[in-house]
């Protein structure tokens, strides 16, 4: 009877020397999604990617307990009391007993008893790119009509069976809370449902930065300041490097550089500094800081 979380045999309690290996574990989804309808299937699969020279032994979680034990978890006919934190975590016996890795990133499975479910993008979009959102309708009839709805007024409406909205050009602004409403014929009569909501993550490629004046900073030499270029880099693996430069007065005082810092003498002035992607033709400028008495203020 497939109708629950499959539950096996788990390794015997014995007694150990604790011990916590130098390695994460991995989840890895290879079927459904993290956001399902009930009776739906889930498939989930756990490695230990950082010493796969080692026979490690799969044991999975739901929160704190722990339910099977396996290189992959299969949850077969998901009910909407299983959604929840799936974790996993490899063991091996040595010589000085059981040997745990750190358990995973959890992976969260939001089981949906509804009609309507809005797949949304599992990591945050990034200003200027195409975000991708599907509304998917239970039983997979042929719909009519769609509509999009982002805090609760209405973006975008569509005709035609395809479940698959398009929003082209992010920016800041698309951030937020999204759902869709479906419609669809059966018989003459019309059928009409919205689904739960769901959070989008719109971010800058490159954040503007601020700078930070430290005049008195224990790791330096007391002669001596730094300054600090606080910013956020979001670029998609694998990233171009990101220059940082640092300003006195409109001249630059160093050469391009990955260090989002650099110590100088203390001398008064007006201070900035820029970021720079050349390759994604970024170029980010911080607010002037006055340090000390600035001429003309």
């Amino acid at each position: 009877n497939k109708t629950d979380v499959v539950h096996i045999r788990t390794i015997p309690e014995m007694k150990q020397i604790p011990s916590v290996a130098p390695y994460q574990a991995v989840i890895e989804q290879v079927q459904g999604a993290s956001r399902i309808f009930s009776g739906e299937t889930v498939r989930l699969r756990c490695s230990v990617p950082e010493d796969d020279r080692s026979t490690w032994t799969h044991l999975w979680f739901r929160g704190r307990e722990k339910i099977f034990q396996g290189d992959e978890l299969v949850l077969w006919n998901m009910k909407v009391k299983h959604s929840g934190k799936y974790y996993c975590q490899g063991v091996r016996d040595t010589l000085i007993g059981l040997i745990h890795t750190l358990q995973s990133i959890p992976m969260e499975i939001d089981v949906d008893g509804g009609w309507a479910i809005l797949q949304v993008p599992s990591h945050p979009v990034l200003v200027g790119e195409t975000m991708s959102l599907t509304c998917r309708v239970r039983d997979n009839p042929k719909l009519r009509e769609l509509l999009l709805y982002r805090d609760g007024v209405e973006v975008m409406r569509q005709k035609g069976p395809s479940p698959h909205f398009h929003l082209t050009n992010i920016t800041v602004k698309d951030w937020g809370t999204y759902s869709c409403r479906a419609t669809w014929d059966v018989r003459r009569r019309s059928h009409s449902v919205i689904s739960v909501p769901a959070d989008v993550i719109v971010l800058e490629v490159l954040t503007q930065p601020v700078l930070e004046v430290v005049p008195r900073d224990p790791l330096v030499p007391a002669n001596l300041m730094r300054l600090i270029c606080h910013f956020q880099y979001n670029a998609h693996v694998p990233a171009p490097p990101v220059d940082v430069y640092f300003y006195k007065d409109d001249e630059r005082l160093t050469m391009a550089s990955s260090e989002k810092y650099v110590v100088v003498p203390p001398n008064p002035g007006r201070y900035r500094c820029k970021a720079k992607v050349s390759v994604l033709g970024l170029v980010k400028w911080s607010e002037s800081k006055d340090f000390g008495q600035v001429k003309g203020t």
